[in-house]
């Protein structure tokens, strides 16, 4: 007979398993924080208490504070040393024997913490004239500690019991809490945000696609903003007066410019001379505010100065290293700079354009109430785009089906989407079948086309309520930060471990 065959479960055991799988079921958010709490009784229990310096000579008095004059004090196989087993225990695995010292002061630390939450809730419990019926509490030993408890002798039994009772009463409070940080209908709520779901096509009309003709349309009609000058610069701080010497000096050639702004401008300029490079005009907007005084200096013949400009803060002048040439349209640089110009100060009139491409091709798309949306994209020489199915998912959480990467689409592009309400607006509220109306979305303009809505899947459905519970679960347990800052705590931590433990 093979002595490695599975014992038959007994009807203890079974009964055990039937009642996990109805509390998960009935509750997933309790029952999984319920369990790490059992875990952590049984496992803290059959734990040996620590060895604590003077603890085997008697009168070390390890009391590290009082909870409403109750003291929180630690005495071999009681909730302080059973919490500091488990932490202790779990923390050495992490690190090396070089930080025994903060391992050991991170184990006290937290099971001083937890006994100061569990004490808080046993007494807060106490005042409600609360505590677990005596049967429940043997159900709960038998379901779980079954086998541990028939093999302690009549004090273990009686240590366990006492253990079990008291994680019940905490448990209740718990739950109690869970049930007041869950307002009535936002499971529902949540639960609703999962559908329904739809299903995409789009296409895009990109700005950096704005086409070069208009670009030399406007820069025709704002022809003085984009000649090219070329300027150098010599910059004062200290006031007006210097400055009006330093220009002096230039104009009756007592000092060259080129060394007059190596010696004295107090700008990027000064190594160079003042040489500030080829410019567009409409680049000294940043300089200059005032428009007459930028029209005066673009309007400098070569090797003429112009007069003091104030900045607001410093004085400048300016020479004119060559005459101002109008634009080159040939010129792809210059060209870019234009359109580059357009994007930051005409962007209205960049997405005018690029709406008014896509009403027409969402005319051309309405033919067959959407069919021809692929015919259409192809037409203008754009590409498609699918995605979906997702629900109204508001930042892209985890929490929900999620705007996975589109095909053309660089991650920036996806952010926008997820941020974007006016993206979740339009999506959800057009017509399926319909293409939407043109949406400006960051550096694009978009069409969508939602093609069908469905439900969620009932998986979907059932994780996000047990993700619900168990954050609302989560919440209860930051209840602890109420206690430990409560001033009915008397924290004498620091005091009693330092002490102890550091010699001080």
């Amino acid at each position: 007979m093979d002595n490695k065959a599975k014992k038959p479960q007994t009807r203890d055991e079974e009964s055990a398993k039937s009642e996990i799988i109805r509390r998960f079921k009935a509750n997933p958010g309790i029952f999984i924080g319920t369990v790490a709490v059992l875990i952590i009784v049984i496992v803290a229990f059959v734990f040996v208490p620590a060895s604590v310096p003077g603890m085997g000579g008697g009168g070390v008095d390890l009391t590290f504070g009082y909870y409403e004059r109750e003291p929180i004090t630690y005495r071999p196989g009681n909730y302080f040393a059973r919490m500091y087993e488990y932490y202790n225990s779990q923390m050495r695995g992490s690190y090396s024997a070089d930080d025994a010292y903060f391992v050991n002061f991170q184990a006290w630390q937290s099971a001083y913490q937890e006994t100061v939450i569990h004490t808080a809730i046993l007494r807060e419990m106490k005042k409600a004239g609360y505590e677990p019926p005596n049967s429940l509490v043997d159900r709960e030993v038998a379901l779980q500690y079954l086998d541990l408890y028939r093999r302690e002798d009549t004090a273990g039994k009686m240590a366990l019991w006492r253990n079990v009772k008291e994680t019940l009463t905490t448990e209740k409070y718990r739950q109690d809490q869970y049930e007041l940080l869950k307002p009535a209908g936002e499971e529902e709520f949540v639960v609703s945000m999962a559908g329904p779901q739809r299903r995409f096509e789009g296409t895009a009309f990109k700005l950096q696609s704005y086409p070069e003709t208009e670009v030399t349309a406007y820069a025709a009609q704002n022809s003085a903003l984009f000649r090219s000058i070329h300027l150098s610069r010599i910059t004062i701080t200290s006031g007006e007066q210097e400055a009006r010497q330093i220009l002096s000096s230039v104009k009756d050639g007592t000092s060259s410019f080129e060394e007059a702004a190596r010696n004295q401008s107090q700008d990027n300029f000064a190594d160079r001379g003042g040489d500030m490079g080829v410019q567009m005009v409409y680049e000294l907007a940043t300089l200059i505010r005032d428009e007459a005084e930028r029209n005066k200096i673009s309007a400098l013949k070569k090797g003429e100065l112009s007069d003091l400009v104030n900045d607001g803060e410093n004085w400048m002048f300016f020479r004119a290293e060559e005459d101002s040439v109008p634009m080159d349209t040939a010129d792809s640089s210059q060209v870019e700079k234009i359109r580059s110009y357009i994007l930051l100060f005409e962007r209205g009139r960049m997405d005018d354009y690029f709406i008014r491409r896509a009403e027409e091709l969402r005319a051309k798309a309405a033919v067959n109430d959407g069919g021809g949306f692929t015919a259409a994209v192809e037409e203008v020489g754009l590409e498609k785009f699918s995605f979906g199915p997702l629900p109204v998912n508001y930042g892209n959480l985890e929490l929900f089906p999620r705007l996975e990467k589109i095909e053309a689409f660089n991650e920036s592009i996806l952010a926008s989407f997820a941020a974007s309400d006016s993206f979740w607006q339009t999506a959800f509220s057009t017509p399926l079948g319909a293409v939407s109306e043109p949406l400006v979305l960051g550096d694009q303009v978009l069409l969508l086309l939602p093609l069908e809505e469905l439900e969620p899947e009932e998986y979907t459905i059932e994780t996000l309520k047990s993700e619900f519970q168990y954050a609302v679960y989560l919440n209860t347990r930051n209840i602890g930060s109420f206690f430990i800052q409560s001033p009915k705590l008397q924290d004498q931590f620091w005091q009693t471990y330092s002490r102890y433990f550091i010699g001080e």
